[in-house]
């Protein structure tokens, strides 16, 4: 019954995420993703969502976490216009190359200073905590899967990435943003983009109204039967390489094949597909949650906080110093940090608080451009860092 009763949560409960998401600012303000940390959070505190090994409770979320990840990363790329990338202007190439080489430098570092410290498999954590900084939760969980880390690590990274950016975020919203008009207060100006796509950027990333509609549901679920079929082709691939069902085989033949389909004009406007992938990121994130573990919280834990807050503090301060350097703009600025932090979703809600809708595109486009190549990053840091810890 207790199987049955999770199963059914791990289902319902991203649904009401989004219909809150829907109606109320204060669920907006929050956003998807921490609303379904929460959730998850909640029952496992008292242990509700807890199983032993080899428990059928237990493979249940083992199976969600497999399927769930691959499935949302071709989902929520389809819908990316990666051509406006081509049109973006170059200081909005400056807020993201540096985004990137401020996470590499701080999680390099970061390895170097915490190996000794009783981080386990700090190899791979290091690498999957360049997702966090290259479009939130989305790579984070990719790399997760791909580098085959603990549960109960990715839940405590993740249980104090939310301590950290939800202050961050809210700091931002708050006003925090004209901190950084002051330390970078250079110009503005708009992306050179397509009318089209910045009317249907205007509105914001996650627009759940319609999902459910007849119509655009069953146009949806085409992007849906791709998505499935990329996996199927990924775990053909993998088992013809490797002879088994390789995740990192897998989630690099996904991510690639989706970013060669949003090419295609016909699968780029297939309605409602980064929303449906949001679904599908929002369960995973509910099963991830629900099985953090108060008592797997020891000094290594501890540690992999200490890590997660070096990483972000650092990443952020070289990201503002590098800007400063390119001069990049205090509102470019604060929209690259949110996207490559947060992810995409998370960019709208910033760009109201600053009243800036010239940097809405270039937001997105960071977060997206993020998004397409943070797995890869990875995955090459993992066997980078590998190599050199021998």
């Amino acid at each position: 019954m207790q199987v049955a009763l999770v199963t059914a949560g791990y289902i319902i409960f991203p649904f009401i995420i989004i219909m809150l998401f829907s109606r109320y600012k204060w669920a907006k303000a929050a956003g998807t993703v921490i609303l379904a940390y929460a959730v998850g959070i909640i029952p496992a505190l008292f242990g509700l969502t807890h199983f032993d090994d080899g428990s059928v409770g237990l493979s249940i979320q083992k199976n969600i976490m497999n399927i769930a990840v691959p499935i949302a990363i071709p989902l929520m790329l389809f819908n990316c216009n990666f051509k406006l990338w081509t049109k973006s202007l170059p200081k909005t190439a400056a807020a993201l190359g540096g985004g990137l080489a401020a996470v590499l430098i701080a999680v390099i570092s970061g390895f170097f200073i915490f190996r000794n410290s009783g981080i386990s498999d700090i190899t791979n954590v290091s690498a999957m905590m360049t997702g966090i900084y290259t479009g939130g939760t989305m790579n984070f969980n990719a790399l997760g899967a791909a580098l085959h880390v603990d549960s109960t690590t990715i839940a405590t990274v993740l249980a104090f990435e939310m301590i950290v950016t939800f202050p961050l975020i809210m700091f931002i919203v708050g006003g925090g943003y004209r901190l950084f008009r002051k330390l970078l207060p250079f110009k503005d100006e708009a992306s050179v983009v397509d009318t089209d796509d910045t009317g249907s950027l205007e509105h914001g990333v996650e627009q759940y109204g319609d999902l459910l509609r007849g119509r655009v549901f069953l146009r949806s679920l085409v992007g849906l039967a791709i998505s499935i079929g990329f996996l199927a082709i990924g775990a053909g691939l993998s088992l013809l390489i490797t002879g088994k069902l390789n995740e990192l085989v897998i989630i690099l033949t996904i991510t690639t094949l989706a970013i060669i389909a949003s090419f295609s004009p016909k699968i780029r406007n297939i309605p409602k597909t980064f929303e449906l992938g949001m679904f599908f990121i929002l369960v995973f994130s509910v099963v991830v949650a629900s099985q953090f573990d108060l008592n797997s919280l020891d000094s290594g834990s501890l540690n992999i906080g200490l890590f997660l807050l070096y990483i972000i503090v650092v990443a952020t301060l070289l990201h503002l110093l590098l800007c400063r350097i390119f001069k990049v703009s205090g509102d470019l600025f604060g929209v690259a940090l949110v996207a490559l932090l947060c992810s995409p979703p998370f960019v709208p809600p910033v760009v109201g608080a600053m009243g800036n809708k010239k940097v809405l595109i270039s937001g997105i486009v960071i977060g997206l451009v993020g998004y397409a190549i943070g797995t890869y990053l990875g995955v090459a840091l993992a066997y980078g860092l590998g190599a050199v810890a021998g």
